[in-house]
């Protein structure tokens, strides 16, 4: 294992940003306090692109090369496919770009979307609304059933716009704004060991220490 550890999260798109602090956690959590340093690949932002390549092998291919790296993560969303339909889908174009080599992976597959991962959080989430004292109740689904939370994006942005405490014009100004404020929340969370109760996770977390040992 380096001294330090560089890792790229190959995205889907820019919200995936989110899913940075996640893997932050989860590797320290089981590596202890080594040094991080993570990269965030989404080949959108990229103007030397003249445009974003749609084949997944090729994303995967291009994000190993222009953010070089220790540790590979692959996002792909469940979407009501298998959590073992994705994972293999994520094998499958490993094993079409040769020029990966041995790199480790590790492939992060939540079930339906990613922000079914920041259900856990209710005091992040207020502090992401701008309101962090607010006492309106947010209810937030127990975590043992968040994969069975069918849009887990329209649940988000619904608490929210509730923890906001905002009504009519200023309501509305904010609703404007959810992409950015669900944006903050994994970025306020401490602790994501909530999530161990998800098999995606846990199927994550095994599949990383076994690549952490291989390492």
């Amino acid at each position: 294992m380096p001294g330090k550890l560089r890792f790229t999260l190959v995205a889907d798109g820019p919200s995936d940003r989110a899913l940075i602090p996640i893997l932050q956690w989860l590797l320290q959590s089981n590596l202890g306090p080594i040094p991080l340093e993570s990269k965030f690949a989404d080949l959108r932002e990229l103007r030397q692109l003249p445009e974003p390549p749609r084949s997944f092998p090729v994303r995967i291919a291009l994000s190993a090369e222009l953010f070089p790296c220790d540790l590979l993560f692959i996002h792909r969303d469940a979407e009501n496919q298998p959590l073992e339909k994705r994972l293999h889908e994520i094998q499958d174009a490993l094993e079409s770009v040769p020029e990966i080599g041995t790199l480790p992976w590790a492939g992060v597959v939540p079930v339906r979307m990613r922000e079914t991962w920041l259900l856990i959080d209710e005091a992040a989430l207020r502090k992401a609304a701008g309101n962090p004292d607010g006492k309106r109740k947010l209810r937030l689904p127990p975590a043992r059933t968040l994969e069975k939370v069918s849009d887990p994006k329209k649940v988000l942005h619904e608490l929210l716009c509730r923890a906001s405490g905002h009504r009519g014009r200023q309501l509305r100004k904010f609703k404007r704004g959810l992409s950015h404020h669900a944006g903050q929340i994994a970025e306020l969370i401490d602790d994501f060991s909530p999530l161990r109760k998800l098999p995606a996770f846990q199927r994550l977390e095994k599949d990383l220490q076994n690549v952490l040992r291989k390492m």
